[in-house]
């Protein structure tokens, strides 16, 4: 005889757009609000230089990946401040960045358009197409790398002088850097009898 079998069909029912961008609004908000305190992130005490190659490189690792939210803000703060000579550019890229922030990257449910299910491969062609056609009309591709690249190379050596010592991501490194220790195992009934003699 079989066991009786427990698999179940789960769908999704697509949901409306306006639901779609509320929801990932509210998706990037909590995104952002995972910023490490930036008095952390700017604490002159912690800075020195790396003792070699590799130890920039670990501290680069860990440090891209503790400060991950504070480095997109600083990326694209210093890609809108490249921009402020061309408001027209800066309110272009800026739909197009948070059209593609709302509507791929922190959307969590299917979209409907007109009553029908859109496929997550058309979200990204209008996507891109919007974005060509935002990049062909508005121009100053030049501008806005410049502003990101500085950004980058300012997050790089950020990451390479601030000391990561003392950064913990999870309890697994805590634990295997001893600053935390894990709970002992109960006592057995053993144990207990010789407690309670």
């Amino acid at each position: 005889m079989q066991p009786p079998t427990t698999a179940s069909t789960y769908t999704t029912i697509p949901i409306s757009g306006s639901d779609v961008i509320s929801r990932s609004i509210q998706n990037l908000s909590t995104s952002l609000s995972l910023h490490r305190p930036w008095l952390d992130f700017l604490s002159p005490a912690t800075l020195d230089a790396p003792s070699s190659l590799s130890a920039a490189l670990t501290r680069l690792r860990q440090n891209s990946k503790y400060f991950a939210t504070n480095y997109a803000i600083l990326i694209s703060s210093c890609a809108a401040a490249s921009l402020i000579g061309s408001p027209l550019s800066l309110i272009a890229y800026a739909a197009v960045f948070f059209l593609w922030l709302v509507l791929y990257f922190y959307r969590e449910d299917p979209m409907a358009a007109w009553g029908r299910h859109v496929d997550d491969r058309v979200v990204i062609v209008g996507l891109v197409l919007v974005s060509v056609v935002a990049i062909w009309i508005v121009g100053m591709v030049n501008v806005l790398l410049v502003g990101v690249a500085v950004g980058v190379l300012i997050c790089a050596v950020h990451g390479v002088v601030r000391n990561s010592q003392g950064l913990f991501l999870d309890e697994d490194d805590a634990v295997s850097s001893g600053l935390i220790v894990p709970p002992a195992p109960l006592a057995s009934s053993s144990n207990m009898k010789d407690f309670a003699n």
